[in-house]
């Protein structure tokens, strides 16, 4: 037995509102195609990419402020970046447009210096509007 999608292209009304097909849920942080998980962060971090597809933000932004915004957009390009295999990192790894650099308990060695992980020193931390 077939079954067969609606093909309509028009949106739909409900009570003089336009309904799109498309879910992007308006009550919480959602990026279409990446969850956003809010989550109790360590150690004043704001929000973690990860490899799963999946976004971390801390349960103390608010929601719909502009912080919270800058920080699932900063974590969109790590997520970009890792879709395109320009990131990629591992619990003892971090590779960035093919050089490896070791990691371990939160810091990450760069230029023979360990640093914090998400130090605005890193390459990959830097962001196109910063």
């Amino acid at each position: 037995m077939g079954f067969k999608l609606g093909s309509s292209q028009t949106p739909a009304l409900n009570k003089g509102q336009v309904e799109s097909k498309l879910s992007f849920k308006k009550d919480n942080s959602s990026v279409p195609g990446t969850p956003v998980l809010r989550k109790e962060l360590e150690g004043g971090i704001l929000g973690e990419s990860n490899n799963d597809g999946s976004i971390f933000i801390s349960n103390k932004l608010i929601p719909g402020s502009p912080e919270e915004t800058h920080v699932i957009m900063h974590e969109m390009v790590h997520q970009t970046d890792m879709k395109v295999g320009k990131l990629a990192y591992s619990d003892n790894h971090l590779k960035w447009n093919g050089e490896t650099y070791n990691r371990q308990d939160g810091m990450i060695e760069y230029e023979g210096q360990w640093m914090p992980e998400g130090s605005k020193d890193f390459p990959w931390e830097k962001m196109p509007w910063e």
